[in-house]
């Protein structure tokens, strides 16, 4: 049946311009001779166009974490099932945290987690932005770091004693002793470990990193990083980044490592 959509889809595209009069109506002959070829296909009505569109958008809603609808379509068309496109690999026991740098893909990997793990993805900086009606970065410049981490803190608190979830945190949040024995306690802390140059091409061309608006903002990220780094080798597991990895592919490697943690991940059995 998706040939013969792919072709209606087509067969429905307007005539250009530049196209004669004569050839318009050439060409506008041979394209209803094939529809009424395929009279009998059902496909053949008023508002084809429309369907093919609403199809290409239910593609989209279903396409797997890390791909765009086209890419989704593309794929398929090629090869049939796409990798990552089946169902959950089962639920959380308790909440995973996921800590890191800026960059090192918190949030989109987070996505692609609770979604195989079947549980909530809640994001503690836009938990903060919500509850104080500001972004991050107004935070910072209204009220300083040391009431923006305070506020991080009563935040993981409540995130981590409701309904287990995958959290991601922003990337000071596991510097404090406090934030750290916290979430180790209630949850299970992942740091996603990234180099300096997978950090500096993912964030470089953003401008909502308040700690990176500076005179040399990699000479920053290195410092920050460097900084940071003792703190980062105390999370409960490390899962790290590889040049050219998918966002699914590094949700898998999380996964991985959070089956080896006895009853956190409650399998998925089959019916």
């Amino acid at each position: 049946m998706r040939p013969i959509i792919s072709l209606f889809c087509r067969l429905s595209r307007p005539v250009p311009d530049r196209v004669s009069r004569r050839a318009g109506r050439s060409w506008l002959r041979f394209r209803v001779d094939h529809i009424w070829h395929f009279r009998e296909v059902h496909a053949i009505q008023g508002v084809l166009r429309h369907d093919c569109a609403r199809l290409r958008r239910w593609q989209a809603l279903s396409a797997p974490p890390g791909l765009t609808g086209q890419e989704y379509r593309r794929r398929r068309e090629a090869g049939g099932a796409v990798e990552g496109e089946t169902g959950k690999v089962g639920h959380l026991t308790r909440s995973v945290v996921l800590v890191g740098m800026m960059g090192s893909g918190k949030t989109a990997v987070g996505t692609a987690l609770s979604k195989m793990l079947d549980s909530p993805f809640l994001d503690s900086d836009h938990e903060i932005e919500r509850a104080a009606q500001m972004t991050v970065a107004e935070i910072f410049a209204r009220d300083g770091e040391p009431f923006f981490r305070a506020r991080e803190s009563e935040v993981l608190e409540r995130l981590l004693m409701g309904p287990p979830g995958v959290i991601s945190t922003g990337g000071g949040a596991f510097l404090s002793e406090k934030n750290r024995e916290l979430i180790n306690r209630l949850g299970v802390s992942v740091w996603l470990k990234a180099d300096l140059e997978i950090l500096w091409n993912r964030v470089r061309h953003k401008n909502t990193r308040p700690l990176l608006r500076t005179a040399d903002p990699k000479r920053t990220l290195s410092d920050l990083l460097t900084a940071r780094l003792p703190h980062y080798e105390k999370a409960q597991i490390v899962v790290e980044a590889e040049p050219g990895l998918s966002v699914l592919g590094m949700a898998r490697k999380v996964v991985s490592h959070l089956r080896e943690v006895d009853g956190l991940i409650e399998e998925v059995k089959d019916a």
